[in-house]
């Protein structure tokens, strides 16, 4: 087993599998991140990336039931993360729209978001390449 920086991953059609949990959204870079997670795939490959279940549109997110923790824990840590590294700071509540739209430019073109019953929490995007 060996850690990787995933924005600089050498690694072409390598994977059949990669999968992310609560992750992307953190990143400085999550675009340079979901780059070279579709290079790092073979032609046939998945992506499975669990994140936060929300919209990208803030007025989306009224009702959601975990709403006041989702964004005071992204302005105190994922935001602040990323931004103190130079980052684009998408935070928590990045949102489905947002992150289909990122896993698009990445070259993603077949996604699907899938949700567990048991799991308000997030939502389970299966890309492939």
């Amino acid at each position: 087993m060996s850690v990787k920086d995933v924005t600089v991953l050498a690694e072409v059609d390598e994977y059949d599998l990669i999968t992310t949990f609560d992750a992307v959204h953190d990143q400085a870079r999550p675009d340079l991140v979901l780059q070279g997670i579709y290079n790092a795939l073979r032609p046939d490959g998945i992506y499975l990336m669990q994140d936060i279940r929300a919209s990208s549109e803030l007025g989306n997110n009224l009702d959601h039931p975990t709403a006041p923790y989702l964004y005071a824990i992204s302005c105190m840590h994922c935001m602040t993360v990323s931004l103190a590294a130079g980052g684009m700071g998408l935070g928590t509540v990045w949102g489905q729209e947002k992150a289909l739209e990122m896993l698009a430019e990445a070259g993603f073109q077949d996604v699907e978001v899938k949700t567990l019953e048991h799991d308000f929490f997030n939502n389970y995007y299966v890309a492939m390449k």
